[in-house]
């Protein structure tokens, strides 16, 4: 049941061998991009990808097979693409190499495996992302820029007020503005209590006399295909 349809090499191939092929191939490409949208942001060319890369694979390995120089050839080619595109994420990853073994397999003639092996995977994944596995507890991240006069001694002007809020604080940069009459420090907190911000705030402003205080959410940058 898991042999290959190609019993002969891919030089006998029959239609109905290539037609069943290629059926798996595009039916599991649209397995693997339902899975991708399931609870994630993407984009509908990524997810077209998805869908026709099996076969597009499965023609390039049924066209390379037992040929050592085409198939480095197609080595080269892949390795252009790949320096051309955009870093993606793990889940962006997991999903291309998907696609790519899809269309390895039923480029062989094992389209039953690959049939079995997708179904498996796929259910695991979705199961796997509709529970709380290895979710991250929601933590109150905050950035906070407060402006301070010259004459103040900002090191450690504010610990132990951030120290009553915080479970963790740190210092991630100084800046001198107005011609160096004040200057604006850049703290990134984890809050105990985000009910407590106006609190904080209000302490704040109290000890750099009533200057500017910014207090948002910490910026995050992330790289999407």
């Amino acid at each position: 049941m898991l042999t290959s349809l190609y019993a002969n090499g891919t030089e006998s191939i029959t239609f109905s061998q290539l037609l069943i092929c290629m059926a798996v191939s595009l039916g599991l490409g649209l397995l693997v991009a339902a899975t991708h949208m399931y609870r994630n942001t993407y984009t509908k060319s990524f997810v077209v990808t998805l869908a026709i890369l099996p076969v597009l694979v499965q023609s390039v390995i049924m066209l390379v097979n037992g040929n050592l120089g085409t198939g480095m050839a197609v080595v080269g080619a892949f390795s252009l693409i790949r320096f051309r595109s955009v870093p993606g994420g793990a889940r962006e990853i997991t999903s291309i190499f998907w696609s790519m073994a899809i269309g390895l397999a039923t480029g062989m003639g094992y389209a039953v495996y690959i049939l079995a092996f997708s179904l498996i995977v796929a259910a695991f994944l979705l199961c796997l992302y509709s529970t709380k596995f290895a979710e991250r507890p929601k933590v109150a991240e905050r950035e906070l820029k407060v402006t301070i006069p010259e004459d103040l001694d900002y090191p450690h002007l504010f610990d132990d007020l951030l120290a009553r809020y915080c479970h963790n604080a740190k210092l991630e940069s100084v800046r001198a503005t107005t011609m160096g009459s004040v200057y604006e420090l850049r703290y990134w907190l984890v809050l105990k209590n985000v009910e407590e911000e106006k609190t904080l705030i209000d302490e704040v402003r109290v000890r750099n006399g009533n200057l500017p205080v910014v207090l948002g959410k910490a910026t995050t940058n992330k790289d999407e295909l």
